[in-house]
């Protein structure tokens, strides 16, 4: 992976001209439309949530020091995209170097990534936890209210035991969107925002949300328990390619290499791809499509005899037959 580690500053430059200048475009064209009709408006909404996706991805490089060779460029260009896609830089930055430490593995869940309960552990939990469970894994409530609970609730609170300048950072976020949207409101009124503000953060959250979610829940995905736990099949095998169309692939900063990206995070978003052309081992990663990730809303359990994801229904039957087995 080394020789593709290597952050170019044109290229990195040019990103974020081609990001961050559409978004800001398709935001006013939104803005004029709603004089013409609000059809003419969801079209560029949803071009514009696409945007602000890929401006996560940049945000995401910096996390990782990965689009700037300078720590202080990654850090003032990480904050200022944080502030656009409301996640503070370091309370996320630090939490994600915890889910690339510890992905797929059973003994260190819990941080940074997203709620997984094994076959034995639901049917030991109380009936409230089931619930939540339940609530949680829901496609309607994962992707219709999570984006409202993680980017709009939860990410303007610091996290328990945060250092002071993680909770600087939350502060400085937290107060920079306050006066970002507060000028917009005087500028065009509380009304229009909402219209055009609400389903960009809407959409773009759910998409963020669903890429996170499908690119490590998939069929013949790896985890293992601490003892057995190796990083490198954590990154290959817990981590799919998600083969998207090539415009898809430039929206989302090339994210559905997720596996190189695991293996190597200190690779920028422009040489994903070019590390997984260059390196055969790498295309025998678990390949996913458009239309076969939506196996994946179905996955609810781990099932550890088999190292493979279940239904409810499919858990309840196993645990009848063990039961009747003893």
């Amino acid at each position: 992976m080394a020789p593709f580690e290597k952050t170019e500053r044109k290229i990195s430059i040019k990103q974020m001209i081609n990001t961050l200048g559409p978004l800001v475009i398709l935001w006013y064209l939104a803005y004029l439309s709603l004089e013409v009709s609000y059809w003419v408006t969801i079209p560029l909404l949803i071009t514009a949530a696409g945007f602000l996706v890929r401006t996560f991805i940049i945000f995401h490089d910096c996390c990782h020091q990965s689009f700037f060779k300078s720590r202080k460029a990654n850090d003032i260009l990480g904050t200022i995209t944080g502030i656009l896609t409301l996640v503070p830089y370091q309370q996320w930055k630090n939490s994600h170097n915890i889910h690339h430490a510890t992905s797929s593995n059973l003994d260190k869940r819990g941080t940074g990534d997203m709620w997984l309960l094994t076959i034995e552990e639901y049917a030991a939990a109380s009936i409230w936890r089931k619930i939540a469970y339940r609530l949680y894994r829901n496609p309607v409530v994962m992707l219709g209210l999570g984006p409202l609970a993680v980017f709009c609730i939860d990410y303007r609170f610091n996290t328990k035991g945060a250092k002071r300048k993680e909770r600087l950072n939350t502060y400085v976020t937290n107060v920079s969107i306050v006066a970002l949207y507060g000028a917009l409101i005087w500028a065009i009124g509380w009304q229009s925002f909402l219209l055009i503000q609400g389903p960009i953060l809407l959409v773009s959250g759910m998409l963020g949300i669903w890429l996170f979610y499908v690119q490590h829940q998939f069929e013949d995905t790896y985890f293992e328990h601490d003892d057995e736990w190796s990083y490198v099949q954590a990154a290959v095998e817990g981590s799919s390619y998600y083969k998207l169309p090539k415009v898809l692939q430039w929206i989302t900063g090339n994210i559905g290499f997720h596996h190189v990206h695991h293996l190597s995070p200190r690779v920028p978003n422009y040489n994903l791809e070019k590390a997984h052309e260059a390196t055969p081992p790498l295309q025998k990663a678990t390949t996913i499509t458009i239309a076969t990730s939506f196996k994946s809303l179905r996955y609810r359990l781990w099932d550890e005899t088999t190292n493979s994801f279940v239904t409810f229904k499919e858990a309840k039957k196993l645990l009848m037959k063990k039961t009747d087995l003893v």
